[in-house]
C-alpha cells in the first residue's frame, strides 16, 4: 500500500507526506509523554497508563466521553478478561468466597476453645466468642471497602493487604505491617512444631493406654518428635514450589475439617454419656484472683488467635466476579462464614466443656480427656500432622521468598546469592540448589524448631501470636485505611466510633499478650 500512496502522490508530494507524518507522529508521542503523570509531568502522583485514563484524568469529563465508549466497547468486544487485564475472568461468587474464608480459618486454633470456655466460664465464654465475631465482620467489611482505591466499582485493585497498606498508608506504614506479618508467619511456624509434636504423643498415648490401662506411664517426651518434624520441613523446604501445589490447598482442607469435626463429635458424645452437663458460671477455679486474671487473659489471646482472617481477606476478594461490587459481595460472604464459623467454635467450645468442666485438656485431642475410641483419636492425630505439614510450608514460604529477594537486590553479582547447583540424587530427578537457600532455609527451620523445643507450650503460644497479631493487622490498618478511603473527616461521629473501636481492641490485645507472656514464663520457670 506504500508504494501505491507514493505513486499516487509523485515523487516530491509522496517523500514529503510521509515525513510530514513522520514529524507528527514525533511531535504527537512528545506531547503524549508528558501527559503519563498528572498534573505534573515528573512528580506527578497519578499514572495514566491508558489513552482513556490520560483523556478522562487530563480534560473534562465530556470530552472523555468517546475514549470511554471505545474502552467500553472493548472491554465488551473481550469478555474473556477483567477491567484490569486480568485472564481468564474472575469468577467467585458469596458462596465460594465464604468456602476459602471457612476453609482457612477453621485449623489447629479450634483446638484449645474448650480450655478457653473453661477458664471463662459458661457467660463470659460464649460471650467473647460473640464479641470476636462481630470484631472480626465490623473488621472485614473495613477492609472490604480498601479492596479499590477511590471508586468501590471502578477503582484500582489492591490485590493484597500489604498492597492495601502501601497504597494507603505509605511506606513507613508497608514496612511495620510487613514486619508484623512475617513475625506472625514465623510464629505460626513454631506453633505448628509445638502441635506436630503433640499429636505424635498423643498417637504414641493412646495406643499405650489401650493397650496396658488407663493408669500406665505412658510418658513420651516431646524433643525428639519436634526434630523429627524440623528435619522433615527442611526436606520440604527445597521443594520447588511446594507451597502451590493445588493438592496442598485441598489435604489440609479436608484434614482440618476432619479432626475439627472428631473433636466435636467426641465431646457431643462425653457430654451425652456423662448425662450432665459440667462446668460453671465462673469457670475453672483458681487459688488467687490474679491467677484467674492471667488465664482469662490467656484464653482471650487464643480465641483471638482462632477468629481473624485480615490478612487473606483482599487475596480472596480478587477472585469475585464483578458486578455486583466486590465489597459488596465480600461483605455478605464474610457474614456467611463468620456465622458458620461461630456456631462451629460454640460448638466445639462449649461441648468440650460440657464434657470436661474445669478439666478441659489444653488441646481437645491430646490433653487425653478422651481414650476411646483409640483409632479415632489416632485417626484425628493423623489428620494433624499432615494438615500441619503443608501449612509450615504455607506460612514459611513467604518469608523464604522475601528472603530470596532480599539478598538477590543486595548481591546482585554474588555467585553464593545467584548461582544455582545441580545436584544428582538416586531415584529422584535432578536437584537444583543454591547456597544462599540452603544456608537461610536450614537457619530458619532450625530456628523454629529451638524455639519450639525451648517453649512447648500450646495454649501460652496460641495466645501470644493471637494477641500479638490481633490489634495491629485485624483493627488498626484496617480502621486507618478506611478513614483514606471514605475521606471520614477527624472528629465526626465515625471516625470518633470507629477509633474508640480501634482503642478498646488494643487494650484488649494488650490484655491478652502480658497475660501470654506471663504463661509461657510461669510455664518455663515451674
Amino acid at each position: 500500500m506504500t508504494a501505491a500512496s507514493s505513486g499516487a502522490l509523485g515523487w516530491v508530494a509522496g517523500p514529503a507526506a510521509m515525513l510530514a507524518f513522520a514529524g507528527v507522529t514525533a511531535l504527537q508521542s512528545t506531547l503524549f509523554a508528558d501527559c503519563y503523570r498528572s498534573p505534573d509531568p515528573e512528580h506527578g502522583p497519578h499514572r495514566n497508563r491508558t489513552y482513556a485514563g490520560a483523556v478522562d484524568r487530563n480534560l473534562a469529563s465530556r470530552r472523555a466521553a468517546p475514549a470511554m465508549a471505545v474502552r467500553h466497547s472493548l472491554e465488551v468486544a473481550d469478555d474473556r478478561c477483567d477491567d484490569d487485564g486480568h485472564r481468564p475472568r474472575r469468577a467467585g461468587t458469596a458462596w465460594t468466597c465464604a468456602a476459602h474464608i471457612i476453609t482457612a480459618v477453621i485449623g489447629s486454633g479450634v483446638l484449645s476453645l474448650a480450655w478457653s470456655v473453661a477458664q471463662l466460664g459458661w457467660v463470659v465464654g460464649p460471650a467473647c466468642m460473640f464479641c470476636f465475631a462481630l470484631v472480626t465482620y465490623v473488621s472485614a467489611a473495613l477492609l472490604a471497602d480498601c479492596y479499590r482505591r477511590g471508586d468501590p466499582e471502578k477503582g484500582p485493585r489492591n490485590r493484597s493487604y500489604v498492597d492495601a497498606v502501601r497504597a494507603y498508608l505509605g511506606k513507613k506504614h508497608t514496612w511495620a505491617c510487613g514486619s508484623l506479618q512475617y513475625v506472625s508467619l514465623y510464629g505460626c511456624g513454631v506453633a505448628y512444631t509445638i502441635t506436630t509434636a503433640t499429636s505424635i504423643r498423643a498417637i504414641l498415648k493412646a495406643n499405650c493406654y489401650h493397650d496396658h490401662g488407663h493408669d500406665a506411664p505412658c510418658d513420651y517426651g516431646g524433643s525428639y518428635y519436634m526434630l523429627v518434624f524440623g528435619a522433615a520441613q527442611l526436606f520440604l523446604s527445597f521443594i520447588p514450589d511446594f507451597h502451590d501445589m493445588a493438592w496442598l490447598s485441598v489435604v489440609a482442607a479436608v484434614m482440618s475439617f476432619s479432626y475439627a469435626f472428631i473433636g466435636l463429635g467426641l465431646g457431643m458424645a462425653t457430654t451425652i454419656s456423662n448425662g450432665r452437663i459440667k462446668g460453671s458460671v465462673t469457670g475453672v477455679p483458681m487459688r488467687t484472683p490474679m491467677q484467674k486474671i492471667w488465664r482469662v487473659s490467656q484464653a482471650i489471646g487464643d480465641i483471638a488467635f482462632a477468629y481473624p482472617y485480615s490478612l487473606i481477606l483482599l487475596e480472596i476478594q480478587d477472585t469475585l466476579k464483578s458486578p455486583p461490587a466486590e465489597n459488596k459481595t465480600m461483605k455478605r460472604a464474610s457474614m456467611i462464614s463468620i456465622l458458620v464459623t461461630t456456631f462451629f467454635y460454640l460448638c466445639c467450645g462449649c461441648f468440650g466443656y460440657a464434657a470436661f468442666g474445669s478439666d478441659a485438656p489444653g488441646n481437645l485431642l491430646t490433653g487425653f480427656g478422651f481414650y476411646e475410641p483409640y483409632w479415632l483419636i489416632d485417626f484425628a492425630n493423623a489428620c494433624i500432622i499432615l494438615h500441619l505439614l503443608g501449612g509450615y510450608q504455607v506460612y514459611s514460604q513467604p518469608i523464604f521468598q522475601f528472603a530470596d529477594r532480599f539478598f538477590a537486590e543486595r548481591f546482585p553479582d554474588s555467585g553464593f546469592v545467584n548461582d544455582f547447583h545441580t545436584m544428582r540424587v538416586p531415584c529422584l530427578p535432578p536437584w537444583r540448589v543454591n547456597l544462599l537457600r540452603v544456608c537461610f532455609r536450614t537457619v530458619y527451620v532450625a530456628s523454629t524448631t529451638a524455639v519450639a523445643v525451648a517453649f512447648p507450650y500450646f495454649n501460652e503460644v496460641l495466645a501470644l501470636l493471637g494477641a500479638l497479631n490481633f490489634w495491629p493487622l485485624a483493627i488498626y490498618f484496617p480502621v486507618e485505611m478506611y478513614f483514606i478511603q471514605r475521606n471520614v473527616p477527624r472528629w465526626s461521629a465515625r471516625w470518633v466510633v470507629l477509633q474508640t473501636f480501634s482503642v478498646v481492641c488494643l487494650l484488649v490485645s494488650a490484655f491478652a499478650l502480658v497475660g501470654s507472656i506471663e504463661g509461657l514464663v510461669t510455664q518455663k520457670l515451674g
